[in-house]
């Protein structure tokens, strides 16, 4: 029997949840035609990246409840999360062909970004819904990256469906000099944070 639904495309998201024993289904929502995305993640003008991706997070499980009564579907709490990595205090998204990639691992070689995951829970219903939502942020350093290893990189698949072009938990760790923080959250979800969350909504995880 499932604990919740996760509100993710993300077999990293769903790999982690597994690795601290929650019981899941998978709930997707439209990404693109005919009817367009369930959700418009353009950031809007002058909104902070915190913000930003707590509103996306909050959004994408308050939607989940939606589709649940939608498609008729057993009610039980959504689970969504959103991570964007930020440096010189711009959010870099997730690089639609290798210029984009190459041009996200020139910005973060040999320096400091921070990577912020945004976890959010939505319970209760329709009628009454309540959705609680936490963040992680951790510091990140790269190393120097040379214009030969971030073209052999960039042809690989990794870069392409991850925040800032790259996969910490990929071949881009051996990029990475010191982490301060969740390296969960860096994944695209923080264990420490998302189990609180669910402690609090009385699904304790232990």
């Amino acid at each position: 029997m499932t604990d919740l639904y996760l509100a993710s495309r993300s077999s990293r998201r769903r790999d982690l949840l597994k690795q601290i024993g929650v019981r899941f289904e998978p709930l997707l929502l439209r990404l693109a035609q005919p009817r367009g995305p369930d959700i418009d993640e353009v950031q809007h003008a002058d909104e902070s990246a915190a913000a930003y991706v707590e509103r996306i997070a909050h959004a994408k499980a308050e939607l989940g409840l939606r589709v649940l009564t939608m498609r008729s579907m057993l009610l039980k709490p959504v689970l969504a999360a959103d991570t964007i990595v930020i440096v010189d205090d711009a959010v870099l998204g997730k690089p639609a062909n290798p210029t984009e990639a190459a041009a996200s691992l020139r910005r973060l070689a040999g320096r400091e970004h921070e990577v912020r995951t945004a976890v959010a829970l939505a319970f209760g219903g329709m009628t009454t819904p309540r959705v609680s939502v936490v963040t992680s942020a951790t510091r990140v350093r790269m190393r120097e990256i040379s214009d030969a290893e971030i073209t052999r990189y960039c042809a690989t698949a990794e870069p392409y469906d991850k925040a800032g072009g790259y996969a910490i938990q990929g071949m881009a760790a051996i990029f990475i000099e010191r982490i301060e923080g969740s390296y969960s959250g860096v994944m695209g979800l923080p264990l420490a944070e998302t189990a609180e969350l669910l402690k609090q909504a009385g699904m304790p995880v232990l």
